[in-house]
């Protein structure tokens, strides 16, 4: 008889020229084949969520571009803009504002991405550790290290294989979160 908990995540992405929302879709999915239900919404989506609690959920995956190895402000989605982004993209928060709002997370499961126009995988300031280190003030506890998507330029387009490894990425989330929240069952 198989009793699996069916564990909730919640992913909140910021995207510019779509490649953040490729691989929050991706993360997404690889949570769905490690079990679990996810939400997930763009950023500024966020606020249309009527009583969204990110304590609600069993883990939260929060993703968006690294402008000037940090997360987006208003005059980094102003640049973006100006550089053939929508203009949707520079208007209302994006993730720094929205985090500064989130409640304190309790001890609740956090991982933290970003996509990044750089051939360095670990840059040591990018918008996934600024995320992270925002957050974990907060009370949350990371399940992963920040991990960064690569884009061939700013403008877009994955590397070869990033969305692949972002689909990984989310399997192997799902993995961690549940080893730390379901006991194991003892004969």
């Amino acid at each position: 008889m198989n009793h699996q908990v069916e564990l909730r995540a919640l992913v909140v992405y910021e995207s510019m020229f779509g490649n953040t929302a490729t691989i929050a879709r991706a993360v997404t999915e690889g949570l769905e084949e490690g079990g679990f239900a996810v939400t997930i919404l763009d950023v500024h989506d966020v606020h249309d969520v009527d009583s969204l609690d990110p304590s609600g959920f069993d883990l939260l995956v929060v993703g968006g571009p690294t402008h000037a190895f940090s997360l987006s402000r208003p005059a980094t989605r102003q640049d973006a803009v100006r550089q053939g982004a929508p203009a949707t993209a520079a208007e209302g928060d994006g993730l720094r504002e929205w985090i500064a709002t989130l409640p304190p997370g309790h001890d609740h499961l956090l991982a933290t991405f970003d996509t990044r126009a750089t051939q360095v995988r670990h840059l040591p300031k990018a918008a996934s550790r600024s995320a992270a280190r925002l957050i974990t003030r907060r009370g949350f506890i990371l399940v992963s290290r920040p991990t960064g998507f690569l884009v061939t330029t700013l403008q877009g387009g994955l590397v070869d294989g990033e969305t692949q490894r972002a689909l990984a990425w989310g399997r192997s989330l799902a993995l961690e979160t549940r080893h730390r929240l379901v006991p194991v069952p003892t004969a």
